[in-house]
């Protein structure tokens, strides 16, 4: 096998895709279970090599700031303000360029490997305006003003990288611009991973000296990180990170994780308790960090970092937020060991800009807790809980042809792989897609609702909506507010799907103080065809493949 060769699932994946949902999902989830993705060797390297472009990118440009960027001295200087300062900045623009977070095979994005600029630079593309049919700003496609601002954006944030000081005059555009730009297209906001860098960048620019308000913003990265995993959700997502980790490929180490495998592929009770010790070690933290003063305490706090971020960058997580997990790394060290002896305290000094943390670090992640269905989960920061939002998209027959009526940077997946292997291990690559959902606890949901959006599911094509996201929008990452009834609409207006054509599945998050999850089912043409809500216990009892019977087809409205 080669390098570029993924794993082979043991089954014939045309074969496969013959066979009832069912049998095709016992089938797939108990290969995810022992082999994971089967991503090929080369893949690894590949993002290892984009991490070192990163980190070189940084180095170069801080070496436009006298004294900074010196490799063979970067022990001397890789604390100072000005170079955390740029790893932030540049951090946003790697980001906002589609080069980070949702790129590469790892999410489902194989030629070309990335969205971003590829689509953000490209008028007539399909967008999600904040304010939808405003004139001029809202909206379903890109238009010259939308290119000109996203491109004012990267124009400024590359000034600014360049400079030998962030001054004010070089960090305002960036506050206007990346909220102007998530007014006109709220992916691009997301996109620039806008609630920890964006919100830095204000720090920035109204705060002297930043430290606080800085302290402040990462160590809510890792409390609500750590709150959001307080359900049932957090162990399965264990259970298919270690399936899927390059450093854990021994069978029986990921057998260890199930209840029974095959037949159980519910969390074990050791995946249970390691998912309770990476909950209390996100949430330990931060408290212990903002505590420390720069002695045992902090050096405790940045033990415990390293072995949090350790663990997450040793599986390479699917939606690769890798270039993530290094700049917090690097933001704990600079804001809790080069500077323990800042207090956050001083943040008061400045009352507005304390209010405006408060609600990006405090409130809108509290709100987001509490009320899912209404906030993106990377503005909540619910980072990597298993509790996402998320949607399927069923496309009957061949009726996916017609989003070659959009405009976009990407074909459909299976023309991606094809251009690198016969179809068959096209087909096995994709159907893993369907493992990847089932096996988290909020995907077994879909037991309960495929058969209610489809009366039979083998003349429907099974796209998950994260896959159709970055073909349709030029990015995703996880959040299924991307791909709701907003994009459908918009694609629907674009294509003309016929009624029963395409039918979507929409399920929200778990609250943070409810044992339920809501769901949508829609008819592109049709509309909306029935929602409700499914119990957390009901799906703690589910195997992935446990599909009801067909029940009879919802009837599309008037």
């Amino acid at each position: 096998m080669g390098l570029l060769d993924p794993i082979p699932p043991p089954y014939d994946p045309l074969e496969w895709a013959t066979r009832p949902l069912p049998d095709k999902s016992r089938m797939v989830c108990r290969s995810w279970a022992l082999q994971g993705y089967g991503t090929p060797v080369a893949v690894y390297f590949v993002y290892l090599l984009k991490v070192g472009l990163y980190v070189g990118g940084w180095i170069f440009f801080c070496g436009f700031t006298p004294g900074l960027g010196e490799l063979g001295a970067i022990g001397q200087w890789w604390l100072d303000p000005v170079a955390f300062q740029k790893a932030i900045v540049w951090s946003l623009l790697f980001e906002v360029l589609g080069l980070g977070c949702g790129s590469g095979p790892l999410t489902g994005r194989y030629f070309p490997p990335i969205g971003g600029f590829l689509h953000f630079l490209r008028p007539g593309t399909t967008k999600l305006p904040l304010l939808r049919g405003l004139p001029l700003v809202g909206g379903a496609t890109r238009s010259a003003l939308d290119v000109a601002l996203y491109a004012v954006l990267l124009i400024s944030l590359v000034r600014a990288l360049v400079a030998p000081q962030l001054d004010a005059a070089l960090l305002l555009p960036l506050v206007v611009l990346v909220p102007l730009c998530g007014l006109l297209d709220r992916t691009v906001f997301l996109a620039a991973r806008a609630e920890h860098y964006w919100v830095m960048i204000v720090v920035f620019a109204f705060a002297s000296p930043w430290l606080a308000g800085a302290k402040v913003v990462q160590a809510a990265l890792w409390f609500w990180a750590g709150v959001s995993k307080l359900n049932h959700h957090f162990p399965a997502v264990v259970c298919v990170m270690t399936s899927n980790s390059p450093v854990t490929r021994f069978e029986w180490i990921r057998r260890l994780v199930y209840r029974n495998y095959p037949d159980d592929l519910r969390p074990s009770r050791l995946a249970t308790v390691m998912a309770h010790v990476g909950t209390a070690l996100e949430l330990s933290v931060p408290i212990v960090l903002l505590l420390g003063d720069g002695g045992v305490l902090t050096t405790v706090g940045l033990v415990m970092m390293v072995m949090l971020h350790g663990f997450i960058l040793s599986t390479v997580p699917m939606g690769v937020p890798i270039e993530w997990n290094v700049v917090v790394l690097y933001g704990g060290f600079f804001l809790f060991g080069a500077h323990a002896d800042a207090s956050v305290l001083a943040l008061a000094d400045t009352p507005l800009l304390a209010l405006f943390v408060g609600l990006f670090a405090v409130g809108l992640p509290l709100y987001g807790n509490l009320v899912p269905h209404r906030m993106s989960f990377l503005l909540a920061m619910r980072y990597y809980a298993g509790n996402w939002p998320y949607s399927v998209w069923l496309f009957r027959g061949d009726s996916h042809k017609k989003l070659e009526r959009l405009r976009k940077s990407s074909k459909w997946l299976y023309d991606q792989l094809d251009m690198f292997y016969e179809r068959k291990v096209s087909v096995g690559l994709v159907g893993k897609v369907i493992a990847f959902r089932l096996m988290h606890l909020a995907g077994r949901a879909l037991c309960r609702l495929v058969p209610r959006a489809v009366h039979d599911p083998s003349e429907y094509e099974w796209v998950d909506g994260e896959l159709v996201a970055g073909l349709v929008l030029g990015w995703n990452f996880g959040d299924g507010h991307l791909h709701d009834e907003q994009l459908i609409a918009a694609v629907q207006a674009q294509c003309g799907f016929e009624p029963g054509e395409l039918r979507c599945i929409i399920v929200e998050s778990q609250p943070l103080h409810r044992q339920t999850m809501l769901w949508r089912i829609h008819d592109a043409a049709g509309g909306e065809l029935g929602r409700g809500e499914i119990g957390i216990a009901e799906l703690r009892e589910l195997q992935p493949w446990s599909f009801d019977l067909p029940a009879a087809p919802p009837r599309e409205r008037a």
